[in-house]
C-alpha cells in the first residue's frame, strides 16, 4: 500500500493551481502543526482558510487535536501557509498522501518548512513541557522500505538519491536557541535526535529501551516523511518537538501515556511555542534559492 501508489507531477500542480486561484497569498514559509499545536495558525493576519475536504487531492486528517485546515496569511512580514493537522501513516494514508502537501508547498513557492510535533521523551534530561529542537532523525519506517521517495523519481522535484546528512538547517537551529535565550526559555530547550515509529500504539518497554540505546532523545509517529520529501525538493527545514510525556522504560513504572495527556501539555506550552516560532519567522531571511541558510 505504501510503496505502490504514485502521484503524478500534474496532480501536485493541479492542487497548487487551485489554491493559487483561491488566495492571493504566495507563501514563503510553510508550518506543519503537530498534536495540540494548531494555535500557530491563529496568529496569521489577513487569513484565507480552506478545509482539507475542499482542496482537490488533499487527504483528510482524522486525529483528535488536528483541525484539518490549511490557513494562509501574513506573519511578521512573511507570507505563510499553516497546516492545522497533518497526515499519518497509521491513519491508513500512503506515504505519497502523507507527504502530498510538501510538494504542493514547493510549487506554491515555499522556501522554508517548519515542522512541529508532540513527542515522548527517552532522554533522562528531557521532561514533559520541554521543547526539543530536532538536529537529526531516525526514520524507522524508511529503514525498512516505507519511504515516500520509493518508486520512480520525479526529477522536477529532486535527485534520485538525496543526501539527508544536513536536513535540519543548522543556521535556523542556532537562531532558535538564540531566541530562546532572549525570551528566557532556554532552560527547557535543547537539541536532540527524533525517531519516527509507525504507531498508532505507544511503544512497549522493550522498544523504548532499544530506542534509548540507539541514541534517540524523543519519539513520535510523524515528521520524518515530510522532512525527507522537503529535503528532496530543496526546502530548508526547521523542526521542533514538544515533549508531552516520559516514555516508560522500566517494568516497575506504573505510568501510562495517553493522547489526552499529550494534548493537555500542548495547550500548556502552546504560547511558548507560538512565541518562538513567530520570532524565528520574523528574523528568518528568505533567500530565493533554497540551498543555503541565511538565518540572521
Amino acid at each position: 500500500m505504501h510503496s505502490k501508489e504514485q502521484i503524478s507531477h500534474d496532480e501536485y500542480q493541479k492542487t497548487a493551481d487551485w489554491l493559487m486561484s483561491q488566495t492571493q497569498h504566495r507563501p514563503q514559509v510553510a508550518i506543519i502543526c503537530g498534536s495540540g499545536l494548531g494555535m500557530l495558525a491563529d496568529t496569521l493576519k489577513c487569513q484565507d482558510s480552506f478545509a482539507y475536504s475542499d482542496i482537490p487531492g488533499f487527504p483528510q486528517s482524522t486525529v483528535q487535536g488536528h483541525a484539518g485546515r490549511l490557513v494562509f496569511g501574513e506573519l511578521k512580514g512573511k507570507t505563510c501557509v499553516c497546516m492545522q493537522g497533518r497526515f499519518h501513516m497509521y491513519e491508513g494514508h500512503s506515504l505519497c498522501k502523507t507527504t502530498f502537501p510538501i510538494r504542493v508547498f514547493k510549487l506554491l513557492g515555499v522556501e522554508t518548512l517548519i515542522v512541529t510535533n508532540a513527542a515522548g521523551s527517552l532522554a533522562d534530561g528531557l521532561q514533559p513541557g520541554d521543547i526539543m529542537i530536532i538536529k537529526d532523525h531516525i526514520n524507522f519506517p524508511g529503514l525498512v522500505g516505507l519511504n515516500p521517495l520509493s518508486g520512480p523519481n520525479d526529477d522536477k522535484f529532486g535527485p534520485r538519491f538525496p543526501a539527508m546528512s544536513g536536513c535540519y538547517d543548522k543556521g535556523l537551529r542556532c537562531l532558535a536557541m538564540e531566541i530562546a535565550k532572549q525570551q528566557g526559555v532556554a532552560g527547557f530547550m535543547q537539541e536532540g535526535v527524533y525517531a519516527m515509529v509507525g504507531g498508532p500504539n505507544f511503544e512497549t518497554i522493550a522498544e523504548a529501551r532499544l530506542l534509548h540505546r540507539l541514541g534517540v532523545d524523543a519519539v513520535g509517529m510523524s515528521t520524518a516523511p515530510e522532512v525527507v520529501v522537503a529535503t528532496h525538493c530543496g526546502l530548508r527545514v526547521f523542526g521542533l518537538s514538544l515533549i508531552t510525556n516520559k516514555v516508560v522504560k522500566s517494568y516497575e513504572d506504573s505510568e501510562c501515556v495517553n493522547h489526552e495527556g499529550v494534548l493537555e501539555v500542548g495547550r500548556l506550552r502552546s504560547h511558548t511555542v507560538q512565541q518562538l516560532v513567530t520570532e524565528l519567522i520574523s528574523r528568518m531571511e528568505i533567500n530565493n534559492n533554497n540551498n543555503t541558510s541565511n538565518a540572521v
